[in-house]
Parts: structure tokens; sequence; C-alpha cells
């Protein structure tokens, strides 16, 4: 039987060694590429759902229709219909464009729009108190006879639920203002906190939202 001499020995030591490590060099890169393939379609995978729900979302948003109520100096006031996203000027153009005699320096021509807005494009030279029936803001008005022109609530005659808009107000306290001020009119904004429910702290909350006349 023949015996290895030491330098033989060590030279098949090394060569098993030199196979071991490859064998598991090439199994780790199997591995290694593995995972990198089921990254790359995870990664792809939520790309391709996050552009299906943008396109979605921005085929929906150019499907709805908002209607707006535009008055003032344009051509043909009145409700129009518009895209949801539409801008104040897309309002002008629909209601038959601008007259000469518009303020463009009051109103706000890129502002996007919502429904059930109302719009007024005040004449130049009209006076801010000539304007009774809508709060300039933009370009951008409301019709609410209970708010005064900054927009504050008048608490002797507005709704319940304008109440309700109020921070913190919510239906109950609504309903004890309103059946308070029909016994008892308020004549000033601090007599709301007579109201059950209305402490110091609800009223630094909402006192420069509201108003008496």
């Amino acid at each position: 039987m023949r015996f290895f001499t030491k330098r033989e020995q060590i030279v098949i030591l090394v060569l098993v060694i030199l196979v071991v490590f490859i064998i598991f060099f090439n199994l780790y890169n199997k591995n290694v590429l593995l995972e990198k393939d089921l990254n790359l379609d995870e990664f792809g995978s939520n790309k391709l759902n996050e552009m299906d729900e943008g396109k979605i979302k921005e085929e929906n948003e150019a499907e709805e229709i908002i209607m707006v109520h535009i008055s003032g100096q344009v051509y043909k006031p009145g409700l129009v219909e518009l895209k949801n996203g539409s801008r104040v000027i897309d309002a002008v153009n629909s209601a038959g464009g601008l007259k000469s005699e518009a303020d463009l320096d009051r109103i706000n021509l890129a502002k996007k729009l919502v429904d059930e807005e109302k719009i007024y494009i005040p004449k130049i030279g009209e006076a801010n108190d000539m304007v009774d029936e809508v709060e300039i803001s933009d370009g951008v008005g409301s019709e609410n006879s209970s708010e005064n022109r900054d927009n504050k609530i008048n608490i002797n005659t507005c709704t319940k639920e304008e109440l309700m808009n109020l921070p913190g107000i919510g239906e109950v306290l609504a309903t004890r203002i309103v059946e308070y001020r029909q016994s008892t009119k308020f004549n000033s904004i601090e007599d709301i906190m007579n109201v059950s429910g209305i402490g110091n702290k609800k009223f630094e909350n909402i006192k420069d939202l509201i108003t008496v006349k």
C-alpha cells in the first residue's frame, strides 16, 4: 500500500479546501442572486400597484364634477359645472369671461375650487360695504346671512349646523345654545358661557369666531 508523502498530503488538503470553498461560494452567490430577484420582483410589483392606484385616483378625480355659483363682473353669471380640481379662472371662462370693469386685484384666479363654492367678481372702485351678499376672499365668497364680513358667526341668528362648525361644539352643545337664545338673547359673546357645558377653555377656542348683533 502506497502512502502519500507529506508534500502530497498538503497538496491534497489544499485541493479539498479549495473545492469546498468553491462549492460554498457558488451556493452563496445563488442565494444572493435569488434574494435580489425576489426583492426586485416585490419592488416592481409595489411600483405597479402604486402606479395603478395613482392612475385610478386621477381618473376618479377627473370624472368628478363640482358645481359653483359665480356672479359679478362676468358675462354669464350663474351656476357652472366644472371638473374637480378646477380653479377660479376655469369658472370665469365658463361664465363667458371677465368684463372690462372686473377688479383683478381683488380676486385670485389661481385658487382651486370645491363643490358648492360662491365666487363673486367685484367691479373696479366697488366699495367693500356694497358687496353685501358675499365675503370677498381670494375671489370666493359665502352667502351665509348669519356671518358678518369677518366670517364670524352671529350666535343670535345662526343655525345649529353653523354652530357645530365651531371647534369643540357638537350637536348637544349647539342644541343647548339654540334653546338658550330662544328665551334669552346673547348681548355679548361672553354670554355664551352661560350655556351649560361651555367654560373658559371652550370660549377661548371660539371667541374669535363668533359675534352678536
